[in-house]
């Protein structure tokens, strides 16, 4: 069974009142902007199911204590069938050094796609694994999904305006653009209004 996350994102009213006064307050559920399962991602967030490849940003923080009321309400009917529970700012998450390189190969193989410039970008990790074996030869089809296991790093395949590889992840590719954009824009937005430290994630995982 596999491990999903749930969560909401919280910002907090605070202007023009005092500390002692400013309040959480649930802005969206979490579950209307991402409907992924990226082990990876989990990890690299939050220091759930992948541990190895880098240091969580923030991992087993608990609920914050100040957490809102209609978070908490949401949280603890289920609490006994969930673990990992933890948050984070936008103010960590602009600060993270998304360029951070992973501490092992990835065991995916990274496809790339040649930019208008001649440089190249990562476009996904076993995007098209029919054309890598075309052009591999590997041949090991239960293992498929783990070849980067099976070649020493940097080994490249090159097929015109792309590229496949074996090597290691940056951040950024590990929480990819395309699966939390809309978590971000909407984090972003909010602290437009109310800060980078008057918004945050809070998360909880299952299974």
């Amino acid at each position: 069974m596999g491990t999903d996350i749930h969560g909401f994102i919280e910002c907090r009213w605070d202007r023009w009142l005092d500390e002692d006064d400013r309040v959480w307050f649930p802005a969206i559920d979490l579950t209307h902007l991402y409907n992924g399962r990226d082990y990876t991602a989990f990890g690299s967030l939050f220091g759930v199911r992948d541990t190895t490849s880098f240091r969580p940003l923030a991992d087993h923080r608990g609920l914050p204590p100040d957490v809102s009321k209609e978070v908490r309400a949401d949280f603890e009917p289920w609490s006994d069938e969930l673990h990992s529970e933890s948050w984070i700012t936008w103010a960590e998450l602009t600060a993270a050094d998304w360029d951070e390189v992973a501490n092992e190969v990835d065991s995916c193989i990274h496809e790339y796609r040649r930019n208008t410039d001649g440089s190249w970008k990562m476009h996904g990790r076993n995007t098209d694994l029919t054309r890598f074996v075309e052009l591999s030869g590997f041949t090991d089809a239960q293992r498929l999904h783990w070849a980067g296991t099976a070649y020493p790093e940097n080994t490249e395949w090159p097929d015109g305006d792309r590229l496949f590889r074996v090597g290691r992840l940056r951040r950024k590719d590990a929480v990819p653009d395309s699966e939390w954009r809309a978590v971000w824009s909407v984090m972003r937005t909010l602290a437009d209004l109310h800060g980078d430290e008057g918004v945050r994630l809070v998360v909880w995982f299952d299974c």
